[in-house]
């Protein structure tokens, strides 16, 4: 048998060195890849949740929310959930998603801000942070949308278009967030009327369609003849109220112009999705500080939306004057009332 020693080095050698072309400093494609790998799992790794006081189906304050939560879904590849939490459910709710690594975790509401400072204690690597509220942590804070701006709109509408000198507001939780909303409506009916007369009236129910209605129908047999509701899951009641005794009312929290009711002359809005990825997007990139953020119509977070099926129901004049009212509160030339909670 020949010697193959020299066969046999020479082999090695040559595998040797295409190891070394192929198994040194990774290719452009590879560092890509690796990239891409490391991007998706930062992306899975941040995780949003939503509490809400009722059903993300109300087609108001709940909703609202929800398509905020969405909008942080889709412009931040976040995973999310969300789920219904009230009163003692709150605190077991926000601690349950904390630790299942929840970064973020926004209740949307004013009664999620206390128990939202309060757990974030335990929580230093979660943010909380609620829809309305004056209390803040290192990590927890609340938004302030001052949708008192769009309730003032409304109450101008409501003073100018009364035949009967007589306007309601309709609430659900008597909590300071929804009193400031009616002090503004009461601002802007008065500014627009003196002397107006507006009925005010809380069922403390949050969801409660039928507390709703009766409160409604009782307004209007006092005499009046516009109506706004702050009743979440409840604002149904309110509506039905109004198309029966053939009244006007105004949406809030969304833009429930459309709602089958037809009784329904202009919504003011919360534009949530904004405010909410912006804040997402803090929290991702480690920037979030303990803060209460104020938001509203300059800034695009709230608005005063005609219905344009009734829009025919308004003279010209009273839109003129909630135009221009509307004009001078995006210039600063008009300050709106609100309370400090």
């Amino acid at each position: 048998m020949s010697d193959m020693r020299p066969v046999l080095a020479t082999l090695a050698a040559a595998l040797v060195f295409a190891a070394g072309c192929t198994g040194g400093a990774p290719t452009a494609d590879n560092n890509a890849a690796q990239k891409e790998s490391e991007l998706s799992a930062n992306k899975a790794a941040f995780k949003v949740a939503l509490l809400t006081p009722g059903p993300v189906s109300d087609a108001g304050w709940s909703a609202m929310a929800y398509r905020g939560l969405q909008a942080i879904q889709k412009e931040c590849g976040a995973e999310v959930n969300n789920q219904e939490a009230k009163d003692a459910q709150i605190r077991d709710a926000m601690r349950s998603y904390a630790q299942k690594g929840y970064k973020l975790i926004i209740g949307h509401g004013f009664e999620y801000n206390a128990p939202g400072v309060e757990v974030a204690k335990d929580f230093p690597n979660t943010v909380f942070v609620s829809s309305s509220g004056g209390a803040t942590a290192p990590n927890a804070g609340a938004f302030r949308f001052k949708l008192e701006q769009g309730f003032y709109l409304a109450g101008m509408t409501a003073g100018l278009m009364t035949k009967t000198g007589k306007v309601a507001m309709i609430g659900g939780p008597d909590v300071p967030s929804i009193r400031s909303t009616f002090k503004a409506f009461r601002a802007g009916a008065m500014a627009a009327r003196p002397g107006i007369q507006v009925i005010e009236t809380f069922t403390l129910k949050d969801s409660d369609v039928a507390a709703a209605n009766q409160s409604a129908m009782k307004a209007i047999e006092e005499g009046a003849d516009l109506l706004i509701h702050q009743a979440n899951a409840a604002a149904q009641g309110v509506f039905n109220a109004c198309k029966d005794k053939h009244v006007l009312a105004f949406g809030a929290n969304m833009d429930q112009n459309d709602n089958d009711s037809g009784a329904v002359l202009a919504s003011a809005v919360i534009v949530a999705e904004p405010a909410f990825v912006a804040l997402a997007k803090k929290v991702r990139d480690g920037q979030y500080k303990g803060e209460i953020e104020s938001v509203g119509m300059e800034t695009g977070a709230i608005d005063y939306i005609w219905n344009p099926a009734l829009k025919a129901q308004v003279p010209q004049a009273v839109m003129d004057k909630v135009e221009a009212a509307k004009r001078d509160i995006l210039s600063g030339k008009l300050a709106v009332p609100m309370d400090k909670f």
